[in-house]
Formats: structure tokens, sequence, C-alpha cells
């Protein structure tokens, strides 16, 4: 049974990526795509008149932590890459995870005019030993405060206390994994 979010309905559907496909996208500094590949747009659904010029969060799943996009965002704005896993809605309602890599692309004057991500398969392991749990832990902190704000603010406080616990940057946490 399909489950309403929005305009857009949730199927619960898992596509897969194959090992040897990678999906890449581009956008501008406000996240509005600006290119995307074939691989992209086979996941997505989306056509690529759609999806140009749209903001990259066409694409969000409603189950992925606002925290994660918080911390992604931070990490990108003060110029360094990050990896993360991440959950992506597809327009027809299936969903589709990724080991994310995004960097900021940065002109020869040194300032960041977009941001570039290459997606590819996760290791399904630690997806589903760690990733998806912390990633409902984070939802349920978010989803218990009546201030999305506050929410997002007390699942960051988790994320960076795991850090913190670990010694460790997020980067190498989610290396640590067995990416």
């Amino acid at each position: 049974m399909a489950e309403l979010y929005g305009n857009k309905s949730l199927t619960g559907v898992e596509r897969s990526l194959a090992t040897d496909e990678i999906i890449v996208s581009k956008t501008d500094l406000d996240g509005k795509i600006t290119y995307g590949n074939r691989t992209f747009f086979k996941f997505s659904g989306y056509e690529e008149g759609e999806c140009l010029h749209s903001q990259h969060n066409i694409v969000r799943h409603p189950e992925m932590p606002r925290s994660i996009f918080k911390f992604f965002w931070d990490t990108l704005k003060s110029q360094n890459e990050i990896f993360a896993y991440v959950n992506n809605r597809c327009k027809n309602g299936d969903f589709y995870w990724v080991l994310a890599h995004v960097t900021p692309s940065i002109d020869g004057s040194g300032n960041t005019t977009g941001y570039h991500s290459n997606r590819r398969a996760p290791n399904r392991h630690v997806l589903n030993n760690q990733i998806i749990p912390l990633y409902d832990r984070l939802l349920q902190i978010e989803k218990a405060n009546s201030s999305p704000k506050a929410g997002m603010q007390d699942a960051l406080k988790v994320i960076q206390d795991m850090l913190e616990e670990k010694k460790v940057g997020f980067n190498q946490y989610i290396f640590s994994l067995g990416v």
C-alpha cells in the first residue's frame, strides 16, 4: 500500500544500483540541478527537463533525517567533501539507497561555484546494520520534538556526540564502517 508524503506517495519498493553504476549530478550554490547523467534520470524516474533547475531535494526521501542533510550542507559550505549514505525517492514513489560522495566545485579564485555528487551502490551489510538503525534513531529524535528545527538540532547533537566519542570525523566514521 502506498503511503502519501506531500504530493508524492511511497510504494515501499526498493530499487538497487548495480556495482558498476554511478549516479552523477551537479548543482548550483542553491542546490538546483545543473547536470545529471543518464543513470541519475533512470533511477530518479524524472526526465532531464523536469530536473534541470529544480532543487536536488526533488529526490529526497521523507525518511531521511534532516540532521544528516544539515551536516551535509555545513560540511560543503566549509568547502570540504563529504561521504554519506542517502535514501532517495523516485518519481513513482520507489526508493534507492546510495553512498554519496559530494564535493564543492571551486573556481580558480577559490570560490565555490556549485556542488558535484557521485553516488554508488551502498554496502548492504553496513546499510542494514549501522546506517538504517542510526537514521531511524535520528528520525525518532527529530519527530519527538514539537519544533522541526529543534528536533533537527537534537539529532545533530547525537551525531556530533557519537563522532566525539569515537574520536573521528564524519567521513572517517563512514569509512570505518567498511564502505
